[in-house]
């Protein structure tokens, strides 16, 4: 019989490498492709999703639990996770904003795209789709959010390293970036039945 903590352990690996919500699931790959293209930059943007979605996501679980359950209003769960989001988006832009304006300016459009980032709605989606209690959907939550910064860090270095690579002119930029992101893919496949996930 498996232990709570190797359980909990069991549903963190699998949200972060067993079925990663960037290379597995292939969700977000609008934020994946078009932040990567540095180290600092997709650092900044992998923090910045890890603590929407965590706090997103919990929020919403508690909202669908106690208020929309009770009040028999399940249907309005995508408006309500929706609102949920963009709350912690709009705290977290107004934070970069101050704190770290040269984050802020390199992020861009995406840092508010987090609002429309389907990753983290997809956490929010799937915490009760697998009818998760709080602690194993916070775990699961830390653990897709886990997956998501690892991957786009990973491939922001790869794609460093490939840009100074004598790559031929009509794979440059996109096309190789593509042909990257599908070999970490099937890097990530492998892990599949790991432990039986």
């Amino acid at each position: 019989m498996i232990s709570q903590d190797m359980n909990l352990f069991l549903i963190f690996l699998s949200a972060m490498i067993v079925n990663n919500i960037l290379l597995i699931r292939f969700i977000a790959l609008c934020s994946f492709f078009g932040i990567s293209n540095n180290m600092q930059t997709s650092f900044g943007m992998g923090m910045a999703v890890l603590f929407v979605m965590v706090m997103a996501s919990s929020v919403s679980w508690v909202v669908y639990h106690f208020i929309l359950i009770p009040f028999d209003l399940m249907y309005l769960r995508t408006a309500a996770f929706i609102l949920t989001i963009a709350t912690f988006v709009q705290l977290e832009e107004m934070a970069i904003r101050k704190m770290f304006p040269a984050l802020y300016r390199a992020m861009g459009i995406y840092l508010p795209l987090i609002v429309v980032n389907c990753a983290v709605l997809a956490a929010a989606f799937l915490i009760i789709d697998y009818n998760l209690d709080f602690i194993r959907s916070l775990v699961y939550t830390v653990g897709v959010a886990a997956g998501y910064f690892a991957s786009i860090v990973l491939f922001a270095a790869i794609r460093e390293r490939v840009s100074l690579a004598p790559v031929p002119r009509s794979f440059q930029g996109y096309p190789i970036a593509f042909i990257t992101a599908s070999l970490m893919s099937l890097a990530f496949l492998g892990f599949k039945g790991l432990f039986g996930l």
